[in-house]
This record gives structure tokens, C-alpha cells and sequence, in this order.
């Protein structure tokens, strides 16, 4: 670099203590200037000529409308069938079509003919394709290239942005690396024939290349989980090397998109990682994208800052604001974790402004690139790089192709470098990406729409952002409790995956201990139980004392003579008790989690949730014991006063299950304890150590020993407890066939036995994900391997079919082939592993017997080889199931899926609902009138929406089902305690010698 620059540098370093406040006059002078440059001119987006009777100005009028209108354009690609198109729009736009847009879309021939209709359908598509030529330079890097070659020839830049479905299998994500190889190839040797442009192909460190590539990280793996960010980068930069190497000789520039909230630092990491590399340390032309509505960003870019200067070699930075607000909002809030990003536009606005100095501190280090479409921010980067006396082509400025069309050409009149984001690839499935463009562009805060649709006074688009401070809440009484459910751990955060590993690596260094009762508890006379790792067979995890059947007999009747005192205990004490247990898991739910993965082989999320379940059962049944408590008055004549008061039942059996092995028994054994019941719990022989454990942590939170007493142990310590005369109640989760022989011998009345027991069963399912035609392919994918693959199908709510709609059949199991095929199938202590084993030899033997007759009942898509010791079965698909076979009707319990074709809609409930039981079901699809059918006709327990159909929460998604499916109220519901009680009625004559009481 020269001396005369340098000493431009050094002034600008001196020159950064400028405040922002001092800046607005030099903002309000170039925001007046640019607004002259682009006078006349409007963006394409909100010309009224390019959308039949102007549908965007409706949508920013009308909320309601907006969603259909976008939500019907994303659903537009899936559906082959004209006429379906047809029917769609209707679904969508009712009568409204004909007034919005008439002839042109051919809703007022719905009635038509089948190829009136057909017709009409193609004029739809017609109509949307040629909106999306707007956003979207070709449908192929060929078709594109006489695009980019005009822009050029006008003075601006650009970088290509490959579009494409979702990468959901490894072999989509070397496609796409082969479709960017292709790319930087084509347009390298097509640039060369183009005319010089010196603004556009230097800067103040240098040459720039013409070639610039977008890359979106999340397309080069199937598993992009900042679960296992070493794993990440392993997949990633094999796929990403030969694309540096070949930008490296061309030479091209690469630019890492930046995509959701979650994945921001594994995407940062992956970036310095491979630049660090030696063969790509000199490599000048990488560039980052950064989003200003993160809350560290500022951080992130000082980090880069450090990295950048102990590389030696500049990088490109993008900072844009931020294009996945909505949607990482609202995961956010879902998930319960605290939202990464600001939460008003203004505070976004604001931040950016903050950043733009801090691009500038090490002009030799970094080559800032802005991103916006807003003139303030315009003028704003503008004022801040003339106040450091930066020379113009230090900065660069992107927007995207096809929008904000009169400030691209005001910065190229300024004399600035632009480059245009450019998206490439087919027109309707790149509607993901013109939808978001759209949102974007239409909502109520979005500065285009502002100033070309609401025309506001230049004065207000050019005032600085203003951030409202926060409301100090004012006091109040205190609030009634309001159950929240327990965050699942974010391992997205190193901090998280850290005390996840410490706990494991603790675990293991505990593993072969002996787990018995302590002294002031029942002594068990069986034998001790062996708990082995089913990820390795050989590996003894804990031994644990169990139980003989004799000890049955001591246990229950310890029970019955402690009820009375505990019944007698307040519904505040026992629900605080409930709460501390919550407390203590909380404390200790890596260490549980850790267990579980030893146990019974849980992969790191399945294991961390299982125990948030634990914690929201606790907590929600300590509130609804709260809740129904009190007495409640029933009527409100005169002269009398009634009173409905619950109380317990007596001696509760739970015999819980080994697939939940902490959430299940918690939840049963909660809500048995909390309603004045004393607990006799068998939890199941393949997880003896966490039922141990449970207990453990009851007893620590205050319940004594003998009100609660565990009994591990094999099947004839449940057949004793269940067949004991003094157990009011018996609380089962497990398969059909156990749970119907406890529905029969808890019907025989034994001598002795005090009143009739009740029986609350959840069993088993066959469980049907339906996929419609105008299904997301992606989402729908995604969704089935989630609901099927999940603990290695070990779930009673685990999809075992998929009915799928002749339309979408074949580009279904094309898609569904691939991605299976792509599941990484290992040890659950290791974080990136997504299909763990099945619980034990038996279990892997039964699952394999299944897939043997799969092989004679239909044709087998895909069978996962599993080349390792341990209890494993590869996830298996078979096609061709009909809905009389096995496969299709019996319970498998393992990671097995049969694929089955539907004619219709109606014909997909049909087979969905053959089957004897009614426990979950799902549909994906993007019909209303589907979604509606669906709502009122699938005869499930839980229906599931666009989404995976497993992990229910408590209090939101209360779960069970009926027919085989079992019997009584749903887990984690408000109806749910009424079970363990019996209900008795008070009435009392208030009236006495002609005066009503007043008591």
C-alpha cells in the first residue's frame, strides 16, 4: 500500500471518535442528494403494471389477504396438476379471485371445462413465473449470463445466489456443490470477453475479480447442527475446498451467506476455520455476511477484526440487517430460550448505524460491503466514511436484483461501487426466496413501501432511528401461577454442549456401580440387575437391587397404612414437593441426561428432553393440584350450599416404560403423589437405574419412603402389583397387549379388595404421516425421518406409514431415499449421532423379524447398513405396503417405515384410519380444504400439522389416544389428575328456623 493511503488510514483511525450525533447534518445533506439522484424513478415491486389489479397494494392493505396471497405462491411449485391449481386459488381466494384478479388468472372459469381449466391453471402459472423474473435472473447460470452481462454494461456488479430446494441427503449437498463448481466455471470464462469497468473491478487493496458466488452453507450438508460443530466442518469443508481452489485460480470471489439464528456461530467458525487452512490463508476474496439485527454482532465483527489481523489477509464483510427476523423470532419464543436478536426495527436500524464505523476501523484488513435498500442507511454509511476521509472505493454497496431499482442507480450516479445480489435458478421453486423478498418488502416497517406506497415526507425516511427505552413495569399484585414449560437445552451454545460433555465424561467414569435402597426405605430381597450400554452391549452401565415378589405384598401394604397421614398433608405441601423435585432435576439434568444416553442410548437432544419433560410434568401438576384443590361451589340457589371436594383414591401401581424413562414414571408418579395417593412404582427392567434415580430425587425433595416405594424388577414384580387387591389404581404406559392383560385382571374383583380399580393405559400406535400434493417436499421429508428415525422409532407416537398422494409419490421416495441414507447412525454419547440403538437383543431381534416380512410383503426402498457392535437396526423404508399387510397394521417399534400410495385425499384418511388404533397422525400439506378434512376426519389422539408428529409438550399438546391406543385422559392435560381421585358432592340446608345462615 502506498504512503499517501496509509496516512488516509491513520486519519480515519484518528477521526473514529466522531459521534453519531454529530454525523445527522452530513446524513440529512446526502440523503437529500440521493433522493435527487432517484427522483423519478420507482421500484418494480410497486409498479401496478406487473401484478394483475395491483395484488401487492392489497396485501399491504389487507393482513389477512397478504398471508393467502404468499402462502398460496409458496404452495404454487408443488402442484403439477393445472386444474389443481385451479381449485387452489380458490381454496385460498374465494369469490374474492374474480375482482382481483379477473380474466387474466381465469377464476371466473372455474366452472369451465377440464381444459378450460387446465388452461387457466397455465395462465396462473404464467402470471407468477413472470413475477418471479423480477427477483430472479434465470433458471439457469446459462440463461442468467446475458442478465449479468447488462448489468455490468450499466456499472454494476454482482454475486450469484444458486437457489434450489432444501439439501436434505449428501447427495443433494454434492449436487450442490457441483451446480456451484459448474457455476464459478461458466461464468469465469464468459466474464472474460466483457468490456473493462475500473470501478467495479478495483478497490482500495486491489484488483477485484468479476466473479462473485453467494454460497449457502446449509446446502453443502444435510447437517448443518451446531449440535457437533467439528462434525459440521468435517462435511462442510470437503465440499467447500474444491470450490476455493477453483475461485483461488479463476479468480472469483466467495462470500458465506449467513442463514438462521441458530447457525450463525458454527457458519463464523466453519469460515475462519478454512481460511486458516494454509493453502487458503492468502486467499484475498472471501467474504462473510453479518446481520445487524443479532445483538452481537459487534462482537462477532471484533472478533473477525482479531482474526482477520493475525491472517494477514483481507476479508470482505457484507452487513446486512437480517433476513430470517420472523421466523428465528418466533423458534425462539417457542423453544423458550432468550431471542438472539433486537425485537424492533428501530433497534436494528440503530445497530447497524453503530457497526458501519467499526467496518471502518482497519481499512487494510477488511473490505466492507452494506447491504440495504434504506436511504437513511444509505446516507448514514455515506456520512461516516466521508467524516473518516475514506476514498469511495473502500465500500461497496449490494442490494438485490430487482428491487430498489432507483437507489441502485443513484449510488452507481454518485460514482459508488454496487454490486446486486442475484438470484439464479428455476422460477417456481425459487418461490421460498421471492416470498421472503416479498414479506420483506411489504411489511408495515419496510423503508420501500414507506416511501413509494405511503409517500412520507423525506424528512421522516431520513430521521435517525429511534430505540424506545424499555417500559419499567409497573407494580402490581402478585399474579396467579402460570405454567411455562422447561426450555430443552440450546446446544447451539458452546457453553451448553460443554456441560453436556462434562457430564457425560463424568458418567463414564461412574459406570459399574452398585445402586440400592437407602436404609430408612423398604429392603429388597431380589436379585441385583444388570443396566448394559446398548450402543456397546459389553459395557455394564450400573447393577441395581431388585425386587422379589414378596416384597409386593410388604410394599403395598406399607402404602395403605401411610395413606392417611399423606392424604391428610395440604394439596400447597405436596405440590411444593413436586416443585423441589422439579428444582433438583433441573440442577442436575446433564448428569440424568448423561445416564439416559448410557442407559437405554439416547442421543444428546432426545436424552436433555426427556428430562425438561420430567420438570414441566412436576411443575404443571403441582399447579393443577393447586387448581382443584379448594372446594368448589356448585350452583348458586338460596337456602343451600353445595360443595364438590376431591380426595385420593388409596395405593397407585405405576408401571412405567423404558423409551421415556424419566418424563413417563415422573409424570405418573407425580400425579399420583400430588392428589394424596401413596405410590408403589415398577419401573421398567431395561431402565432400573433412572427409576432408581427418580425416586431418589422425591425422596430428596421431601416425599418419605414407603408413600413412595420403587420395586425394579422384571414382568412378574408388575403382574404381582397389578393383581394385588389393595391397589386402587393402576397408571400403565407400555405396548397394547400388556396394557389389555392389565385392563382384564384389574376387572376381577379379589377378596378383600375395597373398590373397583381404575385403569389408566397408554398403549401403542401405527401411526400415518399423510402428504398431500401441494405439500412443502423439504418440510414433509424432514418431518417423516424426524417422526420415524427419533429414537430409533422407539416411540409409541413414531411414524411407522407415510400415505402419499400419487402426485408427489415418486419425487417423495426419490427425495425420502437419499436423506435416510444420509442419517449418521453411531454411539448417542457422541453429539452428532441421529439414530442411536434399539434397546437390547430382544428388541433388535423382534424389529429385524418385521423387516424380513417387509422384504415378502413389499419392496424395500432403503436399508441403512449398520457395521458396528451394539444393538443397531439401520432405518428401513419399503414401498408397495398395502393396507392389509403387516407392515401397515401391527406396532414395530423400531426404525421402520412402510410408504403407501393415495389417490385422494379422502382415500389418505381412509387408509390413515385403518388401523386399531388412534394414537398420533400427521398431514403436510398446504390445501386449506385438506387441512380442514383433516381436522375434522383423522381419528387420532394428537393430530400434527406441518410438523414432525413426536415430542408433545405438557400443557400445550396434552397427549394420548383412544381405541387401542389406550384408555383415559390425556398426559400432561388438565383433565388428567381427576383420574387419581374420586369426587364427592357436599350439600348442606343453609336455611335454619327461617334465617339463612351467613356462614
Amino acid at each position: 500500500m502506498c504512503d499517501a493511503r496509509s496516512a488516509v488510514y491513520t486519519e480515519a483511525r484518528r477521526l473514529m471518535t466522531t459521534s453519531p450525533a454529530s454525523l445527522e447534518p452530513a446524513i440529512l445533506r446526502i440523503g437529500q442528494q440521493l433522493a435527487q439522484l432517484s427522483a423519478g424513478l420507482s421500484p418494480t415491486l410497486f409498479d401496478g403494471r406487473w401484478w394483475s389489479q395491483s395484488a401487492i397494494h392489497l396485501a399491504m392493505k389487507d393482513p389477512v389477504f397478504k398471508a393467502r396471497l404468499f402462502h398460496f405462491i409458496d404452495a404454487l411449485p408443488a402442484v403439477a396438476d393445472d386444474a389443481r391449481v385451479v381449485s387452489l386459488a380458490e381454496e385460498y381466494f374465494g369469490d374474492l379471485g374474480h375482482d382481483l384478479f379477473g380474466l387474466q388468472w381465469g377464476l371466473r372459469a372455474l366452472a369451465a371445462t377440464g381444459i378450460g381449466a387446465r388452461l387457466t391453471g397455465k395462465s396462473i402459472r404464467k402470471q407468477v413465473e413472470q413475477m418471479a423474473r423480477t427477483f430472479i435472473a434465470g433458471a439457469t447460470v446459462e440463461e442468467a449470463v446475458p442478465v449479468l452481462a447488462a448489468l455490468w454494461k450499466e456499472g454494476r456488479a454482482w454475486s450469484v445466489d444458486l437457489l434450489g430446494e432444501a439439501t436434505i441427503s449428501e447427495r443433494e449437498a454434492d449436487r450442490y456443490r457441483d451446480h456451484c463448481r459448474h457455476a464459478l466455471a461458466l461464468l469465469g470464462d464468459a466474464v472474460r470477453a466483457w468490456p473493462g469497468a475500473g470501478r467495479l473491478e478495483r478497490d482500495h487493496l486491489g484488483d477485484l475479480p468479476r466473479v462473485q458466488l453467494s454460497l449457502k452453507i446449509s446446502a453443502l450438508t444435510s447437517r448443518l447442527d451446531p449440535i457437533d460443530p467439528d462434525g459440521v466442518y468435517r462435511a462442510v469443508a470437503a465440499r467447500l475446498r474444491p470450490l476455493v481452489e477453483l475461485a483461488v485460480a479463476l479468480p472469483a470471489g466467495l462470500t458465506f451467506d449467513m442463514e438462521q439464528a441458530d447457525t450463525k456461530d458454527v457458519l463464523l467458525s466453519i469460515f475462519t476455520r478454512l481460511f486458516d487452512e494454509p493453502p487458503y490463508r492468502a486467499f484475498p476474496f472471501a467474504g462473510l455476511a453479518l446481520q445487524a439485527y443479532h445483538r452481537d454482532t459487534e462482537r462477532d465483527i471484533r472478533h473477525l477484526l482479531h482474526w482477520t489481523k493475525a491472517r494477514g489477509t483481507p476479508i470482505t464483510v457484507r452487513l446486512v440487517k437480517g433476513a430470517y427476523w420472523d421466523s428465528d423470532t418466533v423458534r425462539y419464543r417457542q423453544a423458550g430460550w432468550p431471542v438472539p436478536l433486537f425485537e424492533h426495527k428501530a433497534e436494528t436500524d440503530a445497530n447497524y448505524e453503530r457497526l458501519v464505523p467499526l467496518l471502518f476501523e482497519e481499512p487494510q484488513l477488511i473490505r466492507p460491503a452494506f447491504g440495504t435498500h434504506n436511504l437513511r442507511t444509505l446516507a448514514a454509511i455515506e456520512a461516516a466514511a466521508e467524516a473518516r476521509q475514506l476514498p469511495p472505493d473502500a465500500l461497496e454497496y449490494q442490494m438485490i436484483f430487482g428491487m430498489a431499482e432507483p437507489f441502485q442507480q443513484a449510488m452507481v450516479k454518485l460514482g459508488r461501487r454496487v454490486r446486486l445480489y442475484t438470484p439464479v435458478g428455476q422460477l417456481l421453486p425459487g418461490m421460498a426466496y421471492l416470498v421472503r423478498r416479498l414479506l420483506e418488502n411489504t411489511s408495515n416497517e419496510s423503508f420501500l413501501r414507506k416511501e413509494y406506497v405511503e409517500s412520507q415526507p423525506l424528512s421522516r425516511l431520513l430521521a435517525a432511528p429511534v430505540v424506545a427505552s424499555p417500559a419499567v413495569p409497573a407494580a402490581s399484585a402478585p399474579a396467579e401461577r402460570s405454567f411455562v414449560n422447561e426450555p430443552h437445552s440450546d446446544f447451539a451454545r458452546a457453553e451448553v454442549r460443554q456441560a453436556m460433555s462434562a457430564a457425560i465424561a463424568k458418567v463414564r467414569s461412574q459406570l459399574g456401580g452398585r445402586w440400592e435402597p437407602a436404609s430408612t426405605e423398604l429392603a429388597l430381597a431380589g436379585s441385583w440387575l444388570e443396566s448394559r450400554n446398548p450402543a456397546r452391549p459389553n459395557e455394564l452401565v450400573a447393577t441395581v437391587r431388585g425386587a422379589a415378589v414378596d416384597d409386593v405384598v410388604r410394599a403395598v401394604q406399607m402404602a395403605s397404612e401411610r395413606h392417611e397421614a399423606w392424604r391428610r398433608r395440604s394439596a400447597a405441601e405436596r405440590a411444593d414437593m413436586l416443585r423441589s423435585a422439579a428444582t433438583l432435576m433441573n440442577e442436575r439434568r446433564f448428569d440424568i441426561a448423561a445416564w439416559e444416553i448410557a442407559e437405554v442410548g439416547k442421543p444428546w437432544r432426545e436424552a436433555d428432553a426427556d428430562v425438561a419433560e420430567a420438570i414441566d410434568f412436576l411443575r404443571f401438576y403441582a399447579d393443577e393440584m393447586e387448581r382443584l384443590a379448594p372446594p368448589r361451589r356448585l350452583g348458586d340457589r338460596p337456602g343451600e350450599l353445595n360443595h364438590r371436594v376431591y380426595g385420593s383414591r388409596g395405593v397407585a401401581a405405576v408401571v412405567a416404560p423404558w423409551n421415556f424413562p424419566f418424563a413417563i414414571p415422573t409424570g405418573m408418579v407425580a400425579a399420583a403423589l400430588v392428589t394424596g395417593n401413596t405410590v408403589v412404582f415398577k419401573p421398567s427392567e431395561r431402565s432400573s437405574l433412572l427409576g432408581r434415580m427418580i425416586t431418589d430425587i422425591f425422596f430428596a425433595a421431601g416425599v418419605p419412603p414407603g408413600v413412595l416405594t420403587c420395586l425394579p424388577g422384571g414382568p412378574e414384580i408388575g403382574q404381582a402389583l397389578v393383581a394385588h387387591p389393595q391397589v386402587a389404581t393402576i397408571a400403565f404406559t407400555g405396548s397394547k397387549a400388556v396394557g389389555l392383560r392389565i385392563i382384564q385382571e384389574a376387572a376381577r374383583v379379589a377378596p378383600g379388595q375395597p373398590m373397583v380399580k381404575r385403569v389408566l393405559a397408554e398403549m401403542g400406535g401405527k401411526n400415518a404421516i399423510i402428504v398431500d400434493e401441494t405439500a412443502d417436499l423439504d418440510e414433509a421429508i424432514t418431518g417423516v425421518i424426524t417422526s420415524f428415525t427419533g429414537y430409533a422409532g422407539q416411540k409409541c407416537s413414531a411414524c411407522s406409514r407415510v400415505i402419499v398422494h400419487r402426485a408427489m409419490y415418486d419425487p417423495f421416495i426419490a427425495r425420502l431415499r437419499e436423506a435416510v441414507m444420509s442419517l449418521e447412525i453411531g454411539d448417542p454419547m457422541e453429539p452428532g449421532t441421529q439414530v442411536g440403538p434399539v434397546i437390547d437383543a430382544r428388541a433388535q431381534a423382534g424389529i429385524e423379524r418385521y423387516i424380513e416380512i417387509g422384504r415378502q410383503e413389499g419392496t424395500e426402498l432403503v436399508h441403512c447398513p449398520v457395521n458396528r457392535p451394539g444393538y443397531f437396526v439401520g432405518p428401513t423404508v419399503f414401498t408397495d405396503i398395502r393396507p392389509h399387510h403387516r407392515l401397515a397394521q401391527e406396532e414395530i417399534f423400531g426404525p421402520v417405515l412402510s410408504v403407501m400410495t393415495a389417490e385422494s385425499f379422502a382415500d389418505a384418511l381412509r387408509i390413515a384410519n385403518g388401523t386399531e388404533y388412534a394414537l398420533t397422525g400427521g398431514v403436510y400439506a398446504r390445501s386449506p380444504a385438506n387441512l380442514a378434512l383433516a381436522r375434522e376426519q383423522f381419528d387420532v389422539g394428537n393430530l400434527y400439522v406441518n410438523r414432525p408428529i413426536t415430542g408433545a409438550m405438557v400443557g400445550r399438546q396434552p397427549f394420548g389416544g383412544h381405541r387401542f391406543s389406550g384408555v383415559g385422559a390425556k398426559t400432561g392435560g388438565e383433565d388428567y389428575l381427576a383420574q387419581f381421585v374420586v369426587s364427592r358432592v357436599v350439600s348442606e340446608n343453609t336455611l335454619r328456623r327461617g334465617f339463612e345462615s351467613a356462614e
